[in-house]
């Protein structure tokens, strides 16, 4: 992709025996919002550890604004804001100590680019003299998010940002993103949280140190090639094992309250056929509908086999 913001050509890192990321390209478009979506252990955080030039790659190429991880580290150091997944400041300073000390690192002050911080800072303004140590994961968050942009990066790497923090905290940080990308900063963010892909321009799906897909969020869904169903009955789980036995089902899994099947024969009526064989098998109060897929259901299709089996012999909570 050309003037693209952040690209990796076929990047592998490996901790002796484990290959944490295998052969991945990625190019990510200026001022793009993207998303890094995978399960813990999946390579994100190698990743961004190397395109902050924490880590070397052992083969490939990344680049960040233009600048070779490798050759034009200290350019990349300059240029970028980099929120890692741990909070990482220092818990004995108080809020404007901290921001003032990151300020100074990168030769500037907080008034210079207030602007940049305000609609966040003005949320923790209240505790300015409160100890990092003291504040709530909410607060953390929006701490550290003001110390990663308080020197104007042009690239923002955001490592699992909204881990161990509340669901409101998470909603109004995304808000947050949605205001920084407006003023033409790029980033990228990483989440295991799939409710948390939906809300990003672009995707790379990761699992296991491989892409399983780039696209939009939609575009991932409608790629979906199969219909799904959501089934249910009064034992989900001995429901679970009977369908494993049946030759007419493709996958099966469990999904909340609910499984989530799909046929090998796409033009069966996927409803009377798992219906009837579930009540069959003497299953009461049977509930079958077509669904449409999530981000997650996707993520699992493009899993490799052994993903889908976990899921497959993962006993759901039984109904009393």
């Amino acid at each position: 992709m050309a003037n693209a913001a952040i690209v990796l050509t076929n990047i592998s890192k490996s901790y002796d025996k484990v290959k944490a990321v295998d052969d991945i390209s990625i190019a990510i478009k200026p001022g793009e919002l993207f998303g890094l979506i995978g399960p813990d252990g999946a390579g994100k955080t190698t990743i961004f550890r190397i395109l902050t030039t924490l880590l070397l790659p052992d083969t490939g190429i990344a680049n960040v604004s233009g600048n070779d991880v490798v050759k034009n580290y200290k350019e990349i150091r300059k240029s970028i804001g980099y929120m890692p997944g741990r909070f990482s400041l220092y818990q004995d300073l108080t809020v404007h100590e901290n921001l003032t000390f990151f300020a100074t690192l990168f030769g500037t002050t907080i008034e210079e680019n207030y602007n940049l911080i305000k609609d966040i800072y003005e949320q923790i303004k209240p505790f300015s003299n409160r100890r990092a140590g003291k504040l709530s994961g909410g607060m953390k968050q929006k701490l550290a998010l003001c110390c990663a942009l308080i020197h104007k990066p042009n690239v923002l790497f955001l490592d699992e940002p909204t881990t161990g923090v509340d669901v409101v905290s998470r909603r109004e940080f995304w808000e947050m993103l949605k205001r920084l990308k407006q003023q033409g900063i790029t980033i990228l963010v990483s989440t295991p949280y799939m409710d948390e892909a939906m809300l990003c321009e672009r995707i790379a799906l990761i699992q296991k140190g491989k892409i399983l897909g780039i696209d939009t969020p939609q575009n991932i869904i409608n790629s979906f090639p199969a219909k799904l169903y959501a089934a249910k009955a009064d034992n989900i789980y001995n429901l679970l094992k009977d369908l494993r036995r049946f030759n007419e089902i493709e996958t099966r899994y469990p999904f909340g309250e609910w499984l989530h099947v799909t046929l090998k024969d796409a033009n069966a009526d996927g409803e009377r056929v798992i219906y009837n064989y579930a009540k069959e098998q003497g299953h009461k109060n049977i509930e079958v509908k077509i669904i449409k897929p999530s981000i997650e259901d996707s993520f699992i299709r493009l899993s490799n086999p052994i993903t889908l089996q976990r899921l497959e012999t993962n006993e759901p909570v039984k109904q009393q």
